[in-house]
């Protein structure tokens, strides 16, 4: 594992950061400094590129089968991937976002939710679906880990408060696929948007994802297996005091071929405060206790629809 920051003035990009070799351990030279490559990435940026090789080829290819297998399936069956959490269900069929579907699988670290979600969208089994999810979803949290645990470092925070956070995480594999516009439809797949999720860790089978950088230039995520875009969310936003934007991302669709991609976000499930080692003169208190779930609920609300920005409508001082 080490670093690689592929930025210049005339082809402004995101750091690329390699995650693959073996070598780097906590406490190390070069762990030290990749902590630092990713605090930055993350606070001009709001995320970064991963090189990450840790899925194997087999399990990556077998979620992708499983994830077109998914959509599909008729249109009355995706909508009974039902949940009680607010926004993890079925999204698709929308006027404004034509080409865009989505399913969330809940807790997809967890065999029996897995069989649980398999068993609503194929009542006589799909084995095949329930194990590549399931696998794929493991192995991507290790990269999670790896991440937030150099974050804490990199601000000198404690381990327990790492611990902590990660005791109080949920997870949400969210597949995603944009067919390709008929004539006369606009290439948008979705418009430019951040997520509501803690950290979000990105593949994507076909080309297509852009992320604003903080000139304001898009930048085009590249295609392969082993890389990952790692972004920060409205979540950490907060939990940053506002010194870790929540990266802003689109998709066009440009290609001749359907785009999958998958997400696996993380979630908090206790009261997250900023933290108070983030709070200084220069970096005032930006926001209130937030209730992650409580903000999801009201994300999608009138007085939320209506502002500039959700999260501070949401919690902000």
């Amino acid at each position: 594992m080490g670093s690689q920051t592929q930025f210049n003035n005339s082809h402004p990009s995101l750091p690329l950061i390699d995650f693959t070799t073996e070598n780097l351990n906590p406490g190390s030279d070069s762990w030290v400094s990749t902590c630092q490559v990713v605090r930055t990435a993350l606070g001009d940026h709001g995320g970064f590129l991963a090189l990450y090789d840790e899925v194997d080829s087999e399990v990556y290819d077998s979620v992708y089968s499983a994830m077109e297998q998914l959509f599909d399936l008729p249109i009355e069956t995706k909508r009974k991937s039902t949940t009680e959490k607010p926004i993890f269900s079925y999204s698709g069929q929308l006027s404004r976002i034509p080409l865009y579907e989505s399913v969330g699988i809940v807790d997809p670290l967890s065999v029996d939710q897995c069989r649980k979600f398999t068993h609503v969208m194929w009542p006589q089994g799909n084995d095949h679906f329930c194990k590549s999810v399931h696998s794929y979803a493991k192995q991507l949290q290790g990269l999670d880990h790896v991440v937030k645990r150099m974050l804490f470092e990199s601000y000198g925070l404690e381990n327990k408060k790492l611990e902590c956070l990660l005791d109080s995480t949920d997870y949400v594999l969210r597949s995603y696929k944009y067919r390709t516009p008929k004539v006369g439809e606009s290439n948008l797949g979705v418009a430019p948007h951040s997520d509501t999720a803690f950290l979000t860790i990105l593949n994507q089978k076909v080309e297509g994802l852009g992320v604003k950088l903080k000139n304001g230039e898009w930048f085009e995520v590249g295609v392969s297996s082993s890389l990952y875009l790692v972004m920060g969310g409205d979540a950490l936003q907060v939990w940053s005091n506002d010194r870790i934007p929540a990266c802003e991302h689109r998709v066009l669709v440009n290609s001749k071929i359907d785009r999958y991609s998958t997400g696996l976000l993380s979630y908090v499930n206790n009261i997250m405060e900023p933290q108070e080692e983030l709070v200084d003169e220069e970096n005032p208190l930006c926001y209130k206790p937030f209730d992650h779930y409580g903000y999801l609920r009201f994300f999608l609300s009138e007085e939320a629809l209506k502002s500039t920005s959700r999260i501070k409508a949401y919690c902000g001082i």
